[in-house]
């Protein structure tokens, strides 16, 4: 996920275990359980007796708690079912508590002041019991309480070597038959190594905290306090038992003049990788919801499919780059140039069709709607829903925005995102991929056959539309990577590695993908400065998982929006760039050169006398020679049955 290999932990968690052990034969170390009456038990399970479903045991490692369950009931006497079998505590019928409706399987804290008094709702009805907290091993010093849970928990752990007949609490060694007091509520006796612990279960309060004390017994009380019949709350009177809503988790009833709150518990969620949690409008919990789907275009052209899928493809021709292939509500093609240069091509217009508009996103921010220059911002309409395009507050890119929830975000110089919503899951095609959630199959060509990332070209091509005068270049150089000096290539990458610049997202998102992008575009780059894509490209991203950078345009020397040609000049002597001594070595080279062109000059003046005649097919100048690497490199790599000669009046046939 975001360029990293998430690997998860399949032994359970134990972090508030204060004793560990590891059996044998085992990878993973687990908490220590107890031996109950000659029955082994693993730590945390708990159960009753089945004589009276109101004991309660739990085991904590190797601490095993005998508490009584107290029941307690909001519901008029009417409603009040009794205990069903197995049960301690009656039930009320139906799921409310303070007027407010529980769902089913959902947990509520009876009273904020008491977070061990709980509700549960139960086949539409509601059950609420108090449960005393088990004892747990760890001294004092060692345990934590967090403010919304209703017991504590062992903040360490340790390992244990068991010892026969003999039981290890709070640090200390408790022989067989050995009884202790933990504290003045709690009776313990040393069995079979397992701490055999009673414990009182205080009772329900109908008092505020405030209005409770302790005296000589381990329970508090109320205090006597004047029992009034409402209650006052911001200037608003409630009568007693009267209730009132706090919020969607929070509700409170008036109980004799003291307010009584109970507030839903939430379950802890994990989401999927292309999941994310929201609150949703009206309710108390979070919960996964899918999240949107972004395809980024940037520099020679690279690209980040909706499923999180990285490849690159250098074609100069025009290319369906995502359609709704099943509902035909929008098409985006993609329109790429060469821009002079052999091998490398970049982004050059962006063709969205949606129902009755046609919307060109050209160079220089220059945008079409239906064949005319409009004017930003501009609204407009496509199948009954408005279609807005405005310059962004930093004036480098346009967003383009539909009430469909389709966006595009165009930079007039080869960056573009795509995003669309999670109903388009599993309905899309083109060179984003098809969304739906895996990146296996995004290499999937329009003839349905998936590829490996050897054939992107095969891949690529099969989307490609339009005629032979949609390609700025007259033949394509398959599989052709351009190549160039390592330490250019580290000099112009080497902010995408600088911890001040980029360091706080490096954590969340992998630079790795952004800087081959880069190395492999500064090697064939008309602009000077190729390598501001993917330093653009990664900072979009960062700041869409909502990772906050510096200003690293400024700090780079890469401004947005439309740049004029830039010099190596522009990026020298800045701290953030890499070794520069590559230099050096492009003046030796520079200066060969001039004496190549002496050389010829000389010849061309002199007449061939002068020099020893070429061999018959042998390249003479630098283009004959860089043409016939070309050409040994095709005769190579690629099979003969892929090459196809061109054909003026027709499309190309993809490559399967």
């Amino acid at each position: 996920q975001n360029g990293f290999v998430n690997c998860r932990n399949t032994c359970p968690p134990i972090d508030d275990c204060y004793i560990q052990e590891k059996p044998e034969n085992s990878c993973c170390s687990k908490c220590k359980g107890c031996i109950f009456r000659g029955v082994p038990y693993e730590s945390g399970a708990e159960w009753s007796d089945p004589e009276d479903p109101c004991r309660i045991y739990k085991c904590m490692a190797t601490v095993v708690t005998e508490t009584v369950q107290k029941c307690y009931s909001q519901c008029d006497d009417n409603q009040l079912q009794p205990p069903r079998p197995g049960e301690c505590c009656p039930t009320c019928q139906g799921c409310k508590i303070n007027g407010q409706t529980v769902a089913e399987g959902q947990e509520v804290d009876a009273s904020i002041d008491d977070r061990c008094l709980v509700c549960q709702c139960s086949s539409n009805q509601l059950t609420c019991s108090k449960k005393t907290c088990p004892v747990l091993p760890c001294p004092m010093s060692k345990q934590i309480k967090r403010p919304d849970e209703c017991c504590p928990r062992c903040a360490q752990h340790q390992g244990f070597m068991s010892v026969p007949g003999k039981c290890f609490f709070n640090n200390k060694v408790y022989p067989e038959k050995t009884q202790f007091m933990p504290d003045r509520c709690t009776n313990c006796t040393c069995l079979n190594s397992t701490a055999m612990c009673q414990r009182a279960t205080c009772p329900i309060l109908e008092c505020a905290a405030e209005f409770q004390e302790f005296q000589d017994g381990c329970c508090p009380r109320c205090a006597v306090a004047e029992v009034r019949s409402e209650c006052s709350v911001k200037g608003v009177t409630y009568q007693n038992n009267e209730t009132w809503d706090m919020g969607p988790c929070r509700s409170c009833r008036c109980n004799g003049g003291t307010i009584r709150c109970s507030q839903m518990r939430c379950p802890l969620v994990k989401c999927r990788a292309n999941e994310e949690l929201k609150l949703p409008p009206g309710e108390c919990c979070q919960r996964c919801v899918e999240t949107a789907g972004t395809c980024t275009v940037f520099g020679d052209p690279h690209f980040r499919t909706f499923d999180g899928k990285f490849f690159s493809f250098q074609g100069s021709c025009k290319y369906l780059l995502a359609k709704d292939c099943l509902g035909h509500t929008f098409e985006i093609r993609l329109t790429n140039e060469g821009r002079g240069t052999r091998h490398a091509s970049w982004a050059k217009t962006v063709t969205l069709k949606l129902h009755n508009l046609r919307v060109n996103l050209g160079q220089k921010l220059r945008i079409k709607v239906n064949g005319t220059r409009v004017l930003l911002p501009y609204v407009g309409s496509a199948g009954g829903r408005n279609v807005t395009i405005e310059r962004l507050s930093d004036g480098g890119a346009v967003m383009l925005r539909s009430e469909m929830g389709l966006s595009l975000e165009w930079d007039g110089g080869g960056f573009l995102q795509v995003t669309v919503p999670a109903k388009f899951k599993k309905r899309l095609c083109g060179l984003c991929g098809n969304f739906n959630g895996s990146a296996r199959d995004d290499l999937t060509g329009k003839d349905g056959r998936n590829h490996v990332d050897e054939e992107v070209w095969h891949f690529a091509n099969s989307w490609r539309v339009g005629g032979p005068k949609s390609c700025s270049r007259k033949r394509e150089i398959l599989a052709a990577v351009p190549t160039c000096d390592k330490r250019k290539s580290s000099f112009y990458c080497h902010p995408l590695s600088v911890s001040p610049l980029f360091g706080e997202c490096n954590e969340r998102l992998n630079p790795e993908n952004y800087i081959a992008a880069c190395r492999m575009d500064v090697c064939e780059c008309p602009s000077g400065a190729c390598h501001c894509d993917s330093f653009a490209a990664y900072a979009h991203e960062c700041r869409r998982l909502g990772v906050q950078l510096p200003d690293w345009r400024k700090a780079t020397n890469c401004p947005a929006g439309w740049r004029r040609n830039a010099t190596l000049s522009n990026f020298l002597r800045n701290e953030f760039y890499g070794d520069s001594s590559f230099r050096r070595g492009r003046k030796r080279k520079n200066h060969q050169l001039q004496l190549q062109q002496h050389k010829l000059s000389r010849h061309h003046r002199l007449g061939p006398s002068h020099n020893q005649l070429e061999k018959p097919g042998q390249a003479s100048g630098p283009k004959d020679r860089e043409r016939q690497r070309d050409e040994d490199f095709i005769a190579k790599h690629v099979p003969s049955g892929l090459l196809f000669p061109r054909a003026p009046d027709r499309t190309p046939p993809p490559l399967h």
